[in-house]
């Protein structure tokens, strides 16, 4: 069936150094990151549009129908030789998306690029101090002043491990018409808190998009940004349905993303760091710390085990300033834990306004409303 489609070109410039691994584990351009923070960000305009009010069931099967699928057991489609709806097990994407390059990744090492070491104090075997990209980052690149690798290990280390701060490419995006208003609220969300690739969480794969033409600026130059939830409401979802309510901090502005990558690693540590342990591995207690992200070295959680994953839903994101500088983005995107953690929702509550008031008392950080 043909739809009407829309279609968008905008510049993606990278602002910090982003690890898109390939199929080799090399950096290199790649769509299917792209199409991933679409459909997590969808997912938001979705539930917005719905007040909040999702049946996720619902939700999934809208996502697989516009976004493509392998899962959906009740999707039809008509058979082009009769007519007839025929059950099908998947569906391609009806949104398409091409970038101009898909070019291999040209930064090989930390090395030169961190202005300084950070205080860490738990890093006892590093004398107290981290290399921030170190501790932001992660393994591909060499030069870190932490990382040791074996003779195995670096002769089988990629060349081109990150696409570097700097470079752009064009990506072009085409949809249906009947469903722009939503897609567009996911687009105006990526450019306003979206990282790509490995870490992206710390900040690594912070990008702008910048309009090709007048339709593409419309839409980033739209102010409807999807409704904003209370720390409470976003808890009572198990998956980032909306950005936290007024949870969102701007640093002051730096002149290069290794000076603001390196304030960012003192922030993270900062708000990590202030949750002492009184245990260690193998621990039947839960503490403060636990809930932030797990695991955590060498403070697992006897009924959680070794396996299991809570990523942090507090988020870092790079941005450019008019005059060309750089800002950091701090933004809580809440959501409640998975059942397997058996969830506490007031040590939750008190876990998390404890780092919004330690976020509040950071010199150079203030919040903002977008």
């Amino acid at each position: 069936m043909n739809f009407p489609m829309k279609t968008v070109q905008f510049t993606l410039e990278f602002l910090t150094p982003a690890f898109l691994g390939d199929a080799t584990q090399s950096g290199r351009w790649r769509t299917p990151p792209i199409k991933a923070l679409l459909r997590q960000y969808w997912r938001m305009a979705y539930a917005a549009d719905k007040k909040f009010a999702v049946d996720v069931d619902a939700m999934r099967h809208e996502e697989g129908r516009l976004l493509g699928h392998a899962w959906l057991e009740n999707d039809y489609c008509e058979a082009s030789e009769t007519g007839n709806r025929v059950q099908i097990a998947a569906r391609k994407s009806a949104v398409r998306i091409r970038l101009s390059d898909w070019s291999p990744g040209k930064l090989k090492s930390w090395g030169g690029l961190e202005q300084g070491k950070v205080r860490h104090r738990e890093a006892q075997k590093a004398n107290f101090m981290v290399g921030p990209h170190a501790y932001l980052g992660y393994g591909p690149l060499d030069g870190r002043g932490g990382t040791q690798f074996s003779q195995k290990e670096d002769k089988e280390k990629k060349d081109n491990a990150a696409i570097q701060a700097g470079e752009s490419a064009t990506l072009s995006l085409a949809y249906p018409q009947s469903v722009a208003a939503l897609i567009e609220d996911a687009l105006r969300l990526m450019h306003a808190y979206g990282t790509l690739g490995g870490r992206s969480r710390n900040g690594w794969g912070s990008f702008a998009l910048t309009g090709l033409d007048e339709v593409s600026k419309a839409v980033l130059s739209s102010r409807n940004y999807p409704a904003q939830r209370t720390l409470a409401d976003c808890l009572q979802q198990d998956w980032p349905s909306a950005v936290g309510q007024a949870l969102i901090w701007q640093t002051n502005a730096h002149a290069d993303w290794k000076a603001l990558m390196k304030t960012l690693a003192e922030i993270k540590i900062g708000l990590r760091t202030q949750f002492v342990f009184t245990t260690g591995n193998n621990s039947t207690k839960v503490e403060g710390r636990h809930w932030l992200s797990y695991p955590v070295t060498n403070h697992s959680v006897q009924a959680w085990g070794s396996n299991a994953r809570l990523p942090n839903s507090l988020r870092f994101k790079v941005r450019q300033t008019a005059d060309g500088k750089l800002v950091g983005i701090v933004v809580h995107m809440p959501c409640k834990p998975a059942p397997q953690f058996s969830p506490d929702q007031r040590a939750l509550l008190r876990v998390w306004q404890q780092v919004h008031i330690h976020l509040d008392s950071i010199a150079g950080l203030q919040r903002v409303s977008v």
